[in-house]
């Protein structure tokens, strides 16, 4: 039977390392989470009607470079949402906001924030959010 050299092993030891390489998403042991906060106007956006805790809000998490959102969770009473499970890496984070400008079609937009993880067993607050309502 023949040996495998030192060199060898190293480099297909290197390469399986490599390969194994995780990129941002879930099943790490890293938490993002944040805070949302309403501005509760009229419906002409003229007249600031409160500023509260935005409750029960859908969050949404794209890891890295996805096209589309990978994780969802609701703000709770105090309008703070948490991810959980997260490997190192880039994250995006956003809700859903009524459109101010009142010029949009849709009459909503998306308010978002980046995030990074830098290593394992970490816990990063993103920026806040501020949403109208």
């Amino acid at each position: 039977m023949k040996r495998i050299s030192r060199v060898s092993f190293l480099l297909i030891f290197t390469i399986a390392l490599i390969s194994c390489a995780k990129e941002a998403g879930d099943g790490g042991n890293s938490t993002i989470y944040g805070k949302l906060t309403a501005y509760d106007y009229n419906a002409e956006f003229t007249s600031l009607k409160g500023i509260y805790p935005a409750a029960d809000e859908d969050v949404y998490l794209i890891y890295g470079s996805d096209r589309s959102y990978s994780q969802r969770v609701r703000s709770n009473y105090n309008g703070i949402y948490e991810f959980k499970y997260l490997r190192p890496g880039d994250y995006k984070v956003y809700v859903y906001s009524k459109d101010s400008s009142l010029t949009l079609p849709s009459g909503i937009y998306a308010v978002t924030t980046d995030v990074k993880i830098d290593g394992n067993k970490q816990t990063v607050e993103a920026a806040e959010l501020k949403i109208f309502r």
